[in-house]
């Protein structure tokens, strides 16, 4: 290793080797953090493409750690009803078999609405919104989406289409302690996510956005259209779904 020599007053020299000093051991520390950072998402996301691993999000680690205790079922995709998997699709990222993780269009446009001092509407993909629940926090804030931008690409690039989707309804959160769409259908609707009718899958999916408030057994009038609305667009949906049927 380079070492540095230094003079003290008297002019006399001696030699220092950087990377042992304060800032040196600072510098390794950060850049070895970094890389750790990086990392860390690749290799657990690669973990993430063998179908009988069962990741859990952050929330439900938040759950452990304060011992509040969480109901989650896991249950493959194809044990989940096809008018749930079309709504919540329709509902939360009807480009998801187009995009490679950001619709570039729909952020663009928040972008430019929020810089006008213009109210924003979202454009959280379901990648997106998967490496959030998994890596992130959930209070907003411009270095949370700063990371979860490239965090959704690398979800993307790395996990199946249909791995992605199965990863997300089964940690998506449905109510305070109630996560995945098994418990979810279990609680609100006593029936399995496999038999979810078409009307209670989409009061599931337009629950998604705000389920601490929303109830999707109890809908008010507003929900209620709400679903009618994805409902519909869910039927029709077609090509849109086309990557994960």
């Amino acid at each position: 290793m380079a070492r540095l020599l230094v003079r003290n007053k008297r002019g006399r020299g001696y030699l220092v080797n950087p990377g042992r000093s304060p800032v040196g051991r600072a510098v390794r520390y950060l850049i070895l953090g970094g890389i750790i950072l990086i990392m860390l998402p690749i290799i657990l996301l690669s973990l993430y493409r063998l179908p009988f691993i069962h990741p859990i999000s952050t929330l439900m680690v938040k759950d452990i750690v304060t011992f509040s205790g969480y109901d989650r079922r896991w249950v493959p995709l194809d044990r989940i009803s096809p008018s749930l998997v079309n709504s919540v699709m329709m509902s939360e990222d009807a480009r998801f078999c187009f995009h490679n993780g950001v619709d570039w269009d729909a952020l663009n446009s928040v972008v430019s609405d929020t810089i006008d001092g213009e109210q924003t509407r979202g454009a959280s993909t379901i990648p997106m919104q998967t490496a959030k629940n998994l890596f992130l926090w959930t209070s907003r804030s411009f270095i949370r989406k700063g990371l979860e931008v490239p965090l959704a690409v690398l979800t993307d690039l790395i996990l199946p289409k249909q791995r992605l989707l199965e990863i997300y309804l089964n940690i998506a959160e449905w109510g305070p302690g109630i996560y995945g769409i098994e418990a979810a259908s279990q609680y609100h609707f006593k029936t399995s996510a496999a038999k979810l009718s078409p009307r209670q899958a989409a009061y599931l999916a337009v629950t998604l956005p705000n389920p601490i408030v929303r109830n999707p057994a109890r809908p008010g009038r507003g929900m209620q259209t709400l679903a009618r609305v994805n409902e519909r667009r869910a039927r029709g949906a077609g090509a849109y779904v086309g990557c994960v049927n």
